[in-house]
């Protein structure tokens, strides 16, 4: 039986939300609480489980393996991620959402039971492959169901969910170690597969499918079954969009192609500077303390916990910025200058134990919180027909690329003699991102693209 169908508001004015909306911002905030959670109780448990796992023999190449596992995992964010959007665009939203959620529950309920670390590669691909599409999925859903009024806060209490997983990740570690010690890394991804069954049948019941994806599915069935009569060369823009396959369309469609690129920019600029900067400061920060002799607390430890907490009111002022008067381009302007001023304030001019707390604090606000943008902006750009391939395009291609990042960040540490220089250097590419900012257009207060 069909899912039942949105009918989304599009007029502007007192936004009321209703039960459906609901429905669709918990199943899509759930997943993104489940990519935070997985995301960094792979952070904090991978080395305690290679030292479980590992013969004593092989524990020399354990920062080996912990390479590949951690590059499975980002590529298989990448695959699933590019991959999910484009199903969206011809599956559905609801479909894909559903199969994401139920691969994400296998794959990490069979990692608490591997005992080799390949297979935890292999396990870790597959999770990364199932949450890569969270973001794009659930922003997707909630652009083409939301009133316009509240599309931009929607995404913004989405996104803050990812946040809120990895600091209950961590929490959870730092309570569960002491007690299990290194054979207890199995018990948080048990955990997190348990709810993963609430959220598939959560799901399936209660969220509907995107009325504006089927109504394009239906357009595309009417145009495939008059293909033998139609004449090409008499489509509107809409209909030459629809003929072609989605990635297709996004780079040989002029009107696509230029927001796209724009996009793919800024995008390299967030989460490049993201993974080559931000993913060094508990190393950072704990080697800056411990030369000034504070050694009495693991302030490195400290940092990654405020770096994650800063994230959290980062995401929730996105759409509050983006609503105001400064607009979607406002929004995006604050958050890249903020992140070069922040990287600049952890890894220059702060030195003392708490200054380095409260400017890595500052950091996750501005440089975990600009990744709102990613399910604000985008989907009020691209037509419902491509919605989905241009957002996983935008924000994949960038991961793939992102796997690089601390490759080589870790490359100019050694040769540059330390962080501070080299985090600053990969922090400018924040400013390539501002740069675009001026040629992109305003979207604020218009009707999402149909």
């Amino acid at each position: 039986m069909p899912s039942p169908a949105i009918n989304p508001p599009l007029t502007t004015g007192r936004a009321t939300l209703e039960r459906h909306h609901w429905h669709i911002l918990f199943a899509s905030l759930f997943g993104r609480f489940f990519d935070g959670y997985e995301t960094f109780i792979l952070f904090v448990s991978l080395t305690p489980a290679l030292r479980d796992i590992l013969p004593a023999g092989q524990m020399a190449h354990a920062a080996e393996y912990a390479g590949i596992i951690f590059a499975a995992t980002m590529t298989g964010r990448s695959i699933g991620g590019m991959a999910s959007g484009v199903l969206a665009d011809y599956i559905g939203r609801k479909r894909t959402m559903l199969w994401s959620y139920l691969i994400y529950t296998i794959s990490t309920l069979l990692t608490g039971f591997v005992d080799h670390w390949g297979w935890l590669a292999i396990t870790r691909l597959a999770t990364g492959m199932a949450l890569g599409g969270g973001l794009g999925l659930g922003a997707t859903l909630i652009a083409e169901s939301w009133p316009e009024g509240m599309r931009a806060k929607g995404q913004s209490w989405m996104q803050s969910a990812f946040g809120v997983g990895g600091v209950l990740a961590n929490m959870l570690w730092f309570f569960l170690e002491p007690i299990t010690g290194d054979a207890g890394w199995r018990w948080p991804y048990f955990l997190g597969a348990l709810p993963g069954v609430f959220l598939l049948a959560y799901t399936k019941r209660n969220v509907p499918e995107s009325e504006r994806f089927l109504a394009k599915r239906q357009k595309r069935q009417q145009m495939r079954s008059r293909a033998a009569t139609d004449m090409p060369e008499q489509d509107n823009a809409d209909q030459k969009i629809m003929r072609q396959f989605t990635m297709v369309a996004l780079f040989r469609q002029p009107e696509l192609r230029s927001p796209l690129i724009k996009c793919m920019i800024m995008s390299f600029g967030t989460i490049v500077s993201y993974w080559a900067v931000s993913t060094w400061i508990p190393a950072y920060v704990e080697s800056v303390t411990r030369a000034g002799g504070h050694t009495s607390v693991h302030w490195g430890s400290l940092a990654g916990a405020a770096f994650a907490l800063g994230a959290i009111p980062g995401y929730l002022a996105a759409s509050y910025l983006a609503d105001s008067i400064i607009g979607r381009r406002g929004m995006l302007a604050f958050y890249f200058s903020g992140s070069v001023l922040s990287t600049f304030a952890v890894y220059l001019w702060a030195s003392e134990p708490w200054s380095l707390m409260i400017a890595t604090f500052i950091h996750g606000f501005y440089t975990q919180g600009q990744f709102v943008w990613f399910a604000i902006y985008p989907p009020e750009l691209f037509p419902t027909a491509v919605r989905g391939s241009a957002l996983s395009t935008i924000f994949n291609v960038s991961r793939f690329v992102s796997i690089l990042g601390p490759l080589f960040a870790g490359v100019l540490i050694t040769r540059l003699g330390g962080y501070s220089v080299t985090a600053s250097l990969f922090g400018l590419l924040y400013l390539v991102a501002l740069a675009v900012v001026p040629f992109s257009p305003e979207t604020r207060g218009k009707p999402l693209p149909n």
